[in-house]
């Protein structure tokens, strides 16, 4: 039987959401929700389903999973509700905007009858794929590293320059970094780090050093108003005479020796839902919900992602070592 489906949030990744989740055969969309009824009427006929008003509709048309792509700032409600429900929760990142929220979530994850997935869908984009595999086949071992991802600018949507909307700026799309320093070095043991505020009304520039566990070191630098120069969100990772790097979500190189061949891949005509490993982390969710798998983004993952921003804020915010884990706020 098919996964009976329902969405709540109707924007610009709801929209990428319901068109995969169309053309899953193992899925039925049941229904969409948003707080702006033409943004649901509008995705509803694009994608053949019901308009609903609330989330409170979406579960008693007897959803069996619920995908939450509402601003970041609205994520703790509706995924605390649906694992209440019972039913399989995706939320898109970040998991909260607080280390309280998210300790909730994941003790609600913990003990509910459904299953929680986060959307971070950088783990399945094929340049970050291709870099884990050199990782995971020892092809390379990470000493040292450099991430970066920029935005060109906070205008355009104006709620990204919305710290009630976003959560602060690295909540917005530089999460992602954090997660890929997880996902590509290992966990993060002690960070560092400076910020400015040049030009929104939040900080805007961060220069961070990381330390893992396993003794790589890195540099994670985001800057919020670089006006879109390519390529804006770049990894370079060093072993012994080998590096690995990927160039956007576009591109990927992997040197094995100082006079050895360059591995190359090349994602430029790749369709969008697929170099962006959109498609993947929807299909790896449905396979979860159907008890094929277990979550592909844990809740453990997301509230780490969200300890590593918040340990950040710590860091610039004090200038000093902040080390990790953070205390649990239930302490």
């Amino acid at each position: 039987m098919p996964v009976k489906v329902g969405i709540l949030g109707c924007g610009f990744i709801g929209r990428i959401h319901a068109l995969d989740l169309k053309a899953d055969a193992r899925v039925t969309l049941v229904g969409v929700a948003d707080m702006v009824p033409q943004a649901a009427q509008r995705l509803a006929a694009e994608v053949n389903t019901k308009p609903l008003p609330s989330l409170e509709a979406l579960l008693d048309a007897g959803i069996e999973a619920l995908y939450v792509c509402t601003p970041n700032t609205l994520h703790l409600d509706p995924v605390l509700r649906g694992l209440a429900a019972g039913v399989h929760v995706f939320s898109e990142k970040p998991m909260a905007t607080s280390l309280p929220e998210a300790w909730k979530i994941r003790q609600a994850a913990g003990r509910a009858r459904g299953m929680y997935q986060l959307g971070f869908n950088r783990r399945f984009a094929n340049v970050y794929r291709f870099a884990k595999q050199m990782i995971d086949e020892g092809r390379i071992t990470p000493l040292l590293a450099q991430l970066k991802h920029n935005r060109g600018e906070l205008k355009q949507p104006p709620w990204t320059a919305d710290p009630s909307v976003t959560g602060g700026y690295l909540y917005e799309t530089p999460v992602h970094l954090f997660d890929m320093s997880r996902f590509l070095l290992g966990d993060v043991v002690e960070l560092v780090g400076w910020a400015r505020r040049s030009v929104y009304q939040e900080l805007d520039g961060f220069a961070v050093l990381l330390r893992c566990a396993g003794g790589a070191v890195a540099s994670l630098t985001s800057v919020a108003h670089t006006s879109w120069l390519f390529p804006y969100e770049r990894v370079e990772i060093y072993g012994a005479h080998k590096t690995v790097v990927t160039e956007e979500l576009e591109r990927a190189w992997f040197s094995p020796g100082m006079r050895d061949q360059v591995e190359a891949m090349d994602c430029f005509q790749m369709p969008f839902e697929q170099k962006w490993g959109y498609a993947m982390e929807d299909r790896l969710f449905i396979d979860a919900c159907l008890g094929a798998r277990p979550p592909a983004v844990t809740a453990e993952d997301g509230y780490r992602a969200t300890e590593l921003v918040e340990a950040c804020y710590q860091a610039v915010r004090n200038e000093k070592v902040v080390r990790l884990p953070l205390p649990e706020p239930s302490a």
